[in-house]
C-alpha cells in the first residue's frame, strides 16, 4: 500500500510518499512544494497541482492523506487554504484515489500516542518509524509523512511498531515511551 501525505499550504506545501508492506513503512519520497508570493494565488494552485499530479504518476498512491482545515483569525489565509485544499480533493477524485482527512490533534495521537505532543515530537516519532537517520526538514514535510503514517494506522494496515508497543495496555505506558525514545522527549526551555 502507498499513502500520499499532503501539509497543504498556499505558499509552501509538504508532502510525503510512503508505504507499507506486512508493517514495514518505508518513505519513498518526501519534500516541499515552495511556491513564490509574487506569483498569482491561481498560479500557485495550479503549481501544487502539477507538481502532486506528477507524484501521483510516479508513485501510484491507492489514497490520499491530508489536514483538515482550522480557523485561524486571518480569513483570506483561511480562504486560500481552502483553495489549495479543494485543489488537492479535485485532483484525487479526478484520478480515482481514496482520501481521507485528519485533525492535526489525531495525526499526533496516532503517532506519539499523545493529541497535544509537540510538531519536534511528531518529527521524531516519523523518523523512529521509518527508519530515517535524521529527522527530516522542514516541518511540513514531517507533518506530511505523518498524515500518510496516520491515514495507513487507522485505515487498517496497522500501528507503526514503535508505538504500539510504546503504549500497549500491559503495562508500560509514558515511562516505556520515554525509555524506548529518549531522543523523542523535549526538556522544557530553561529561563
Amino acid at each position: 500500500m502507498v499513502v500520499l501525505g499532503i501539509d497543504p499550504g498556499s505558499l509552501s506545501t509538504g508532502y510525503g510518499v510512503v508505504s507499507e508492506d506486512r508493517g514495514t513503512y518505508r518513505m519513498l519520497e518526501c519534500g516541499v512544494i515552495r511556491l513564490s508570493p509574487r506569483k498569482s494565488h491561481p498560479e500557485r494552485i495550479g503549481e501544487i497541482f502539477g507538481a502532486l499530479g506528477e507524484l501521483i504518476a510516479r508513485f501510484g498512491p491507492g489514497r490520499i492523506s491530508i489536514e483538515t482545515a482550522f480557523v485561524g483569525r486571518n480569513v483570506q489565509s483561511a480562504l486560500k487554504l481552502g483553495q489549495v485544499r479543494g485543489a488537492v480533493m479535485a485532483l484525487g477524485a479526478s484520478r480515482g484515489l481514496e482520501l481521507s482527512e485528519y485533525a492535526p490533534r489525531e495525526v499526533k495521537l496516532a503517532l506519539t500516542g499523545r493529541g497535544g505532543a509537540s510538531k519536534e515530537q511528531v518529527a521524531g516519532m516519523v523518523a523512529r518509524v521509518l527508519g530515517l537517520g535524521a529527522v527530516p526538514k522542514p516541518l511540513d514535510v514531517t507533518d506530511a509523512l505523518a498524515l500518510a503514517l496516520c491515514d495507513m494506522q487507522r485505515r487498517g494496515a496497522g500501528a507503526p511498531k514503535l508505538q504500539r508497543k510504546a503504549h500497549s495496555r500491559k503495562g508500560g505506558g509514558w515511562t516505556e515511551f520515554i525509555r524506548a525514545c529518549p531522543d523523542l522527549v523535549v526538556e522544557p526551555l530553561k529561563r
